[in-house]
């Protein structure tokens, strides 16, 4: 599958995900330890201000929703689903041939081509679509096209440690592929949500 349409399908995925988040709970406890529901939607915003910057080759000096930061929501604002809606749009906007050729200096990857930091982004969308639905108490079915090449990524770039991803899991035999991959950035599916 072809980079942009796996990250826009990671992308419905998600967007999905936020607007079955009532009003109420943006402020309820997510999967991510520490944070919100807004801080999650926060954090994935600024992975897209993040996106359409390195696209257009401008510094992006804000911090407010990267990993590990304390209050990543406020990326959110009042609307999450709007402010997400407004970022994503935004940053498909500026992605093109020449931006996905583009080379990006990363922590903690180094300099890497635009292309690689979207295929992050796709797997970045997927624990995060979970992060939500898990937390709302939904049985979350990720897009199964996306998860092997995401998995296959994870396997060889994910770094691990406070604000970025946990230990990995041992998931329980016979799994699917969705659990193999949430239990390898550290999440356990076949837990019941813990409020």
């Amino acid at each position: 599958m072809e980079i942009m349409e796996s990250y826009r399908r990671a992308q419905d995925g998600f967007d999905a995900m936020l607007a079955a988040v009532p009003q109420d709970s943006w402020d309820a406890p997510s999967a991510c330890a520490e944070w919100t529901l807004r801080d999650v939607a926060g954090h994935v915003i600024w992975g897209q201000e993040q996106l359409l910057h390195w696209a257009t080759g401008e510094e992006y000096t804000v911090t407010t929703g990267a990993p590990g930061t304390p209050h990543p929501g406020e990326m959110a604002g009042s609307d999450p689903l709007k402010t997400w809606r407004v970022a994503r749009a935004n940053a498909l906007e500026t992605i093109n041939e020449e931006s996905l050729g583009r080379t990006v200096s990363t922590k903690p990857f180094g300099d890497v081509p635009l292309a690689a930091m979207i295929t992050l982004l796709v797997t970045d969308h997927l624990a995060h679509t979970w992060d939500v639905g898990h937390a709302l108490g939904y049985q979350v079915r990720l897009d199964p096209e996306l998860i092997p090449d995401s998995y296959a990524w994870s396997r060889t770039h994910i770094t691990r440690g406070p604000g970025l991803f946990d230990a990995e899991l041992t998931p329980p035999p016979g799994s699917d592929g969705q659990t193999r991959l949430l239990a390898f950035l550290g999440r356990a599916p076949w837990q019941p949500v813990s409020r």
